[in-house]
């Protein structure tokens, strides 16, 4: 029987899957396998992880392999969920620079694509990354670190599946932080013109919720470090009232699996994502999208988008406006620009939804946007290659380490390489 992915969308290509429990047998089924790809917590919403050979999936390497005081890093196996690893960090007096919104996904996962927190201070989740290990084409070993490989380092993170399959990764750690959360209701968009960077700086990390039906920000929700006990919390912003109660990020929703805000203070792992870390989300019925442009356009960018609110608002559960600091990963979409990211949860109609996100791409075409690595977007290949300035450096680390094609699918094939 084969596999689907979170959402049920995608029905992977083959039923070979693997579940190998030590580097040795991730090797022996690399060197055995024609076409490999690694599957992490199939949270992609498209192709990126599928093979039409053999899927190898590390849920049973999980493991912290080594937390290092003296230099501040911790190491983990390739299965290992930022929800597993944070409370191990906590007990231990660390703390990771941000998560993501969903705290089961797994971290070389999420690193792999350049997924994200946000934070106008913050970089995507890869950009923790200090080391990586991984099993290249030919079975071979391979481990790259920042402090030692440099720019060819700066290639590999984000590598896509490409590269390998990526067996350990070492985190930057920080000291453990108290945090808190607060959301405001009923944002007039209007406020966003002269004020976007001002209210994305009011805390650690901002996220704007809309549903597009009107020129209305739903919700703010801002999470911000507590220091020295200290907390100040402003009654409006920019007219926009605090909310008195938990919030769901889509109003209607219970807010009963959202993370604690009010203003409560709390450990960072229990603030920074939007969900609790005990929240696995089962049913998944849902598809989603993410697109990024040059911060300096984030206010255009929206505008773009409020002239089709009737078009997609039908079909939106919600949308969230959020910001990531620039970084050196080539294949990262922050490649030396700090963007706003638009992510839009759309109700789970596949075709509509296609159609709405060509329009998407259309309205925001002016602003260069560049689509997340593992969800839904119809762009042009040749278009999106257009966008990574270090694409032919990648595609040469590529055919270093797999110049058989061993790891590169139908995916990889479009969206890195010419049309032949």
């Amino acid at each position: 029987m084969k596999e689907t992915n979170w959402a049920g969308n995608l029905t992977y290509s083959t039923s070979q899957v693997h579940y190998p429990a030590s580097v040795e047998e991730v090797q022996a089924i690399v060197r055995s396998g024609q076409k490999v790809r690694a599957l992490g917590s199939r949270h992609s919403f498209n192709q990126i992880a599928d093979s039409g050979g053999n899927l190898i999936s590390l849920q049973l390497m999980a493991s912290i392999v080594f937390l290092d005081k003296a230099a501040h890093t911790v190491t983990v196996e390739g299965g290992m969920r930022y929800g597993e690893l944070a409370p191990f960090l906590q007990e231990n007096g660390y703390a990771l620079p941000n998560l993501a919104s969903l705290p089961h996904i797994t971290v070389v996962g999420a690193c792999a694509t350049a997924t994200h927190g946000s934070g106008i201070q913050n970089g995507n989740l890869s950009t923790a990354v200090s080391a990586i290990e991984f099993v290249n084409a030919e079975g071979e070993v391979v481990t790259l670190s920042r402090e030692k490989d440099g720019e060819v380092f700066n290639g590999a993170v984000v590598g896509l599946g490409g590269l390998g399959v990526v067996t350990k990764i070492t985190l930057d750690l920080q000291p453990a932080f108290t945090m808190q959360q607060v959301v405001y209701r009923n944002l007039s968009i209007q406020v966003l013109k002269d004020r976007f960077l001002e209210i994305q700086a009011k805390g650690y990390s901002v996220s704007l919720f809309t549903d597009w039906r009107n020129q209305n920000i739903n919700e703010v929700w801002i999470k911000s470090r507590v220091e020295d006990g200290v907390s100040n919390i402003e009654p409006e912003l920019f007219g926009a009232t605090l909310a008195t109660e938990n919030m769901h990020p889509i109003e209607s929703e219970s807010a009963v699996n959202t993370t604690e805000q009010l203003g409560v203070p709390g450990p960072w792992y229990d603030r920074l994502p939007h969900f609790k870390m005990g929240f696995k989300p089962s049913a998944g019925k849902e598809l989603q999208s993410e697109y990024f442009v040059p911060v300096e356009h984030a206010y255009e960018a929206m505008m773009a988008l409020v002239q089709i609110k009737d078009k997609i608002s039908p079909h939106v559960f919600i949308s969230e406006i959020r910001t990531i600091k620039a970084d050196d990963l080539w294949m990262s979409p922050q490649y030396k620009k700090t963007t706003v990211a638009f992510h839009t949860t759309w109700k789970q109609d596949i075709k509509v939804v296609m159609e709405l996100l060509h329009l998407m791409e259309a309205q925001l075409a002016p602003f260069n946007p560049i689509p997340h690595w593992g969800k839904l977007f119809t762009m042009a290949p040749e278009v999106v290659q257009a966008r990574y300035e270090r694409l032919e450096d990648f595609r040469q680390l590529l055919h270093q380490h797999d110049p058989e094609g061993k790891f590169r699918n139908e995916f990889l094939q479009k969206y890195i390489y010419p049309a032949s």
